[in-house]
């Protein structure tokens, strides 16, 4: 199989690894990249090869992993060099599904989202299986080697995304801005791993978490919540409280603990 991968930062070159270390004698792997030098880089780690981005050569598959803000445009740029399959590993997936169906109706076609940054991998990866195949299969089999793929839809995932990324940064980004310096001692079971979390966002790209904002829109809801609770008095905050709880156990009739160190609180 003869795959080109369209992006060569941090998740191109972990899926083109990934790939890489299940291919067989026929598979050749090439990179195209705005910026030549890490194309070359990238293509060098895996024995590959490089393309200009803008080469019309044709692969069995494409592989988009761009930024979000990028996909549809890449799709449409790129979907004449896929002769069997198309796929993207962006983050979104309502816009990548239909740009591919749209650019590669004949084709096959996969979105996938590694739910992880490549440093912490292997991990789960949400996939939608718009038009699979063989070729998309045999991505889709040298992914799960690995990690734990399941199946879902574009709306759900991208719903699922508003939370587990767009409000989860937003809020632990408020928090790293909120937060003054403590010594170690002093931290909860709840404050040490939220500084943890705080720690490994802040060492990641600003630009992929800017992407993400933009393209989920979770800022507004948490701000909207947390000016909620600071305006709070003792039974507006107690309400609040068990909005939240209800929201997040389902209804839990268990009244919560007294202790905001552990407890009910301590063991989430």
């Amino acid at each position: 199989m003869k795959l080109l991968v369209v992006g060569a930062g941090t998740m191109g070159r972990w899926f083109a690894g990934t790939v890489a270390a299940k291919r067989t004698a026929d598979t050749e792997l090439a990179f195209a990249d705005a910026d030549p030098d890490a194309a070359t880089a990238a293509a060098d780690a895996i024995d590959g090869r490089t393309i200009p981005l803008d080469s019309d050569e044709h692969f069995d598959a494409v592989c988009l992993a761009v930024p979000i803000s990028a996909v549809e445009e890449r799709i449409a740029a790129h979907a004449t060099q896929a002769d069997r399959a198309i796929f993207d590993i962006t983050g979104v997936m309502t816009d990548p599904v239909t740009a591919m169906a749209e650019h590669a109706p004949d084709r096959e076609r996969v979105s996938f989202h590694p739910l992880f940054a490549p440093e912490n991998s292997p991990g789960t990866v949400a996939v939608v299986a718009d038009a699979p195949g063989p070729v998309t299969d045999e991505i889709r089999a040298a992914l799960a080697a690995e990690n734990d793929l399941f199946e879902t839809t574009p709306d759900e995932h991208d719903e699922a995304m508003a939370t587990v990324q767009a409000r989860t940064h937003a809020a632990v980004l408020a928090y790293a801005l909120a937060a003054e310096d403590v010594r170690e001692e002093f931290h909860t079971p709840i404050s040490g791993p939220l500084d943890t979390l705080a720690d490994q966002i802040l060492s990641g790209s600003p630009d992929v978490y800017s992407e993400i904002q933009t393209a989920f829109d979770g800022a507004e809801a948490v701000a909207d919540a947390a000016a909620r609770i600071a305006n709070a008095d003792d039974e507006e905050f107690e309400r609040l409280y068990r909005e939240a709880r209800d929201a997040h156990a389902g209804g839990s009739d268990d009244e919560p603990s007294d202790d905001p160190a552990g407890g009910r609180e301590g063991k989430r």
